[in-house]
Parts: C-alpha cells; structure tokens; sequence
C-alpha cells in the first residue's frame, strides 16, 4: 500500500470518502460531564448529540485522539501517511499526532509521516484531505505531496456562519464581548478561519439568509476561487445547503461543489443550522 490519509474526526468526509478506503478516520470524543459520552466514530447519532447539547446547561468539551489512537492508525501497512488534523489553535489533536509520529519512527523508521495542521475545521479538514489524496495518486513523491499540501494549507479559506453561537461563547472559542452582543442582538456572524487557525468576524446581518450572501460576495470577491473544489458542511440543515450551492453555482466559478454534513466535533460548534464553507 503506497499511500493513506488519516484525518481526525472534525474532518467532515463525504459519503464518498467513507467508503474509500484511501482515507481513515481518528475519533475524537464529546463529553457532558462525567455523565455522557459521544465517540466521534461512524455510529455517532447526529440527533441525539443535537438534543444532548439542548438539554445540558454547559457545552460540552472535546478531548483529541490519544498518541496511542493515532499509532495505532498508523500501522496501516501505508509506506506513507498524511495526517490531517484541525486546527492547532483550536484542538491538542495536531500535538497529538506529533506525538505519536515521534514515538512511532522509533520501531517503524521506513515509513514516511507527516502532520497537516489544516489551520481549519470541518470543511477545511475536507477539502484538505481531497487534495492530499489528489498529489498523492497523481504519483508525485512523499516531499512533493508535504510541500504541495502545505502550500494548500496556506491558501484555502474557510468561511462560515452559525445559527448559534452559545458553545463557541461557552467554550472561549469567540470574544465573550462579541458573542454576547450577537446572541442579545441576534446578530448573524459572517466568520472566517484566520491565516493563524483562530476564528476571526468578517460581517454580521440581521438574518441567517443575509450573512450566506456576504459570504458568497466573500467568495466572489476573490478571484483565486475560479476553477477550484467549494466543500460545504452543514449542521442538520440540507436545505440551507442546498440554497447556498445552488446561488454559488449560479454566481460564482467553482469547479465542483460537493455537500456533506457535519460529524460529531463539528456538530458541537456549529450547532444545528450552522453552514461552514472551504476552498
């Protein structure tokens, strides 16, 4: 086996990219206390996370794949392994995987390893991953591959806005200023993943439909969009999905579009109705 790419579970694979063997998944864990526990893994129930967090007056915290769970992916049989992770800023999955790069050389020095800190997150994660397997069954080298894909990294956008901010407030992921002047106001944020991996506002509006058309005039402000992979992730919300791919479609000039819902980890932060955009 020449080449694998493990992703963490923030990574919001598509359908297609669960069944292709090509890509694997290192789960992250959700917990509400002491009392529940989510496994981020392929039998997480969207819905009953979705309730869980309505039920309980705290978000919940996330803790990283373990050293152990990403060695243990690893040992794959791959000669070389790309591992996406989110961002570093956000999560201590990417000192995770460093970690256990490190520990794994010891007993295994011939296989190739290297860690993307996608400075992203759900979609992010996505498109990321796309591309790595793209350099990599196109036969370039394992160097050409880090060096294209961190070259990726250094370019993508990510773009998103969220039907509630609560867990990014609860959680610290957003200035508490900020946050609590949206939620009051109901304010719809336009946000953006920072070249550093940190969340940064770009726009707010009045009404969710507001803000996905800032975005999109984001987008179209950009001219190095044309001709690239748009990946949406949505939170329980296909139709808003659907809506954007369709205006984007008409406005803009992605090459393909590809829509897929959010896992566990994103789930937490974007909430239901949440919409997170990357190319």
């Amino acid at each position: 086996m020449e080449y694998k790419i493990l992703a963490d579970s923030c990574c919001d694979m598509t359908e297609a990219m669960r069944k292709d063997s090509d890509f694997v998944s290192v789960p992250l864990s959700i917990h509400f206390g002491d009392e529940l526990t989510f496994v981020d893994d392929a039998d997480l129930n969207q819905a009953e996370l979705l309730d869980a967090m309505k039920r309980h007056e705290d978000a919940p915290y996330t803790s990283c794949p373990s050293p152990q769970s990403y060695m243990d992916a690893f040992n794959c049989g791959a000669k070389n392994v790309y591992v996406v992770t989110l961002s570093a800023r956000l999560s201590g999955s990417y000192n995770s995987a460093i970690s256990a790069v490190e520990l794994f050389r010891e007993s295994h020095p011939n296989v190739n390893i290297h860690v993307f800190d996608s400075r992203s997150a759900a979609s992010g994660e996505t498109i990321l991953a796309l591309k790595l397997r793209e350099y990599a069954s196109s036969g370039m080298s394992f160097d050409e591959v880090v060096k294209k894909g961190e070259q990726f990294v250094d370019k993508m956008k990510t773009l998103f806005v969220l039907e509630s901010l609560e867990n990014l407030r609860k959680n610290g992921r957003l200035k508490k200023l900020q946050a609590v002047v949206a939620i009051v106001l109901r304010i719809k944020l336009l946000c953006e993943g920072t070249q550093e991996g940190e969340i940064g506002m770009i726009g707010q509006s009045l009404s969710t439909k507001q803000a996905l058309n800032k975005l999109i005039s984001q987008i179209l402000a950009d001219k190095n969009h044309k001709g690239k992979t748009l990946v949406i992730s949505h939170c329980a919300n296909l139709e808003r999905a659907q809506w954007l791919k369709s205006q984007v479609q008409e406005q803009c000039s992605f090459a393909e579009i590809l829509i897929t819902d959010t896992r566990g980890i994103s789930t937490v932060y974007a909430n239901s109705g949440g919409i997170i955009c990357a190319y």
